[in-house]
């Protein structure tokens, strides 16, 4: 991956990520903005490891995930560096997610 390589958040990962702040701030918001800041901790590291977590061709080709606590954060390389793509809890449906995503493009 190049030096100046960059993180991005596709407007849907955005979104998640609000949604997550949100659900936990109901009940600690403190906990909320540290855990959303961790979850961007490990997307950072994607710019030094872009290798890590599993291929998910299932879901879209070059489409990768990597597990944080109970959420996976789905990526892919871009030539600019890592696109998050989306950051969705574990217990959730997973391809209906991809599909609502992919057809509101």
């Amino acid at each position: 991956m190049a030096k100046n390589a960059q993180l991005e958040f596709s407007e849907w990962a955005r979104k998640d990520l609000l949604g997550i702040a949100r659900y936990i701030a109901r009940d600690n918001p403190q906990r909320a903005r540290s855990f959303v800041n961790e979850l961007r901790q490990q997307c950072a590291l994607l710019l030094e490891q872009p290798g890590l977590g599993i291929a998910r061709p299932d879901l879209a080709e070059d489409l990768r995930q990597l597990p944080f606590g109970r959420y996976l954060i789905f990526f892919s390389e871009t030539d600019c560096g890592i696109l998050v793509e989306r950051v969705l809890h574990s217990a959730r449906n997973i391809s209906s997610q991809f599909e609502e995503s992919s057809t509101e493009k």
